[in-house]
């Protein structure tokens, strides 16, 4: 982990980051907002570090802060708030990778599946699920889509889709990250049929 961001960390009064837990913890929400704003900037900056994506790291920062309000009331009891919050925000990126690396595997082995001619209800339901896919993916903007296919479907790396298209891979990766949200949010709209059962149970958490 990045030695400079707990270098800032280390700065803030101890004092005062204990009594804003504390009341943290007992639900005041100005000492929690003054939590947020003591760190937001600089968790930010380490998870753009990190994952190379400045909207995955706004959604983790967001997705961070949400569950320790959520759990708000173990907070009194943590003891060095800033490496419990750098390491709560590293795990959250690892994570997302995983369930995107999964995921898109899923996605992958849905479209290079070959279903015989017996038309069997599983059958079906892949068929079904596989025309979903393609329908969110062909409505994908033009170069999101473009960038998604090179890498997804065709294997390219991204510094090869970067070299081809003359963009950063850091520009490449965005696109991708931006592209599986989507066809993740538009799959889980299908979660309530009988067609996508299957998929949901992969799916899930």
């Amino acid at each position: 982990m990045h030695n400079f961001y707990f270098a800032d960390v280390l700065g803030t009064d101890v004092n005062n980051e204990r009594t804003l837990l504390a009341l943290s913890s007992m639900a005041d929400e100005k000492a929690f907002t003054s939590l947020f704003y003591l760190y937001k900037h600089k968790l930010y900056s380490y998870l753009t570090s990190l994952t190379e994506s400045e909207m995955l790291a706004e959604d983790i920062v967001q997705d961070v802060f949400l569950k320790l309000w959520n759990d708000r009331e173990t907070l009194a009891e943590i003891d060095n708030f800033g490496s419990y919050l750098f390491r709560m925000s590293k795990n959250q990126a690892i994570n997302h990778f995983r369930r995107m690396s999964r995921e898109t595997l899923i996605i992958s082995e849905m479209f290079q599946a070959n279903p015989s001619d017996n038309q069997t209800e599983d059958t079906v339901s892949l068929k079904e699920t596989k025309k979903i896919l393609e329908d969110i993916i062909d409505k994908l903007p033009a170069q999101q889509k473009m960038i998604y296919k090179l890498s997804r479907h065709e294997g390219k790396t991204h510094d090869e889709i970067a070299d081809m298209l003359k963009i950063s891979p850091n520009t490449i990766k965005n696109h991708i990250v931006q592209a599986m949200s989507t066809i993740r949010t538009q799959l889980r709209r299908y979660s309530d049929t009988l067609l996508m059962l299957a998929l949901v149970t992969i799916f899930k958490d």
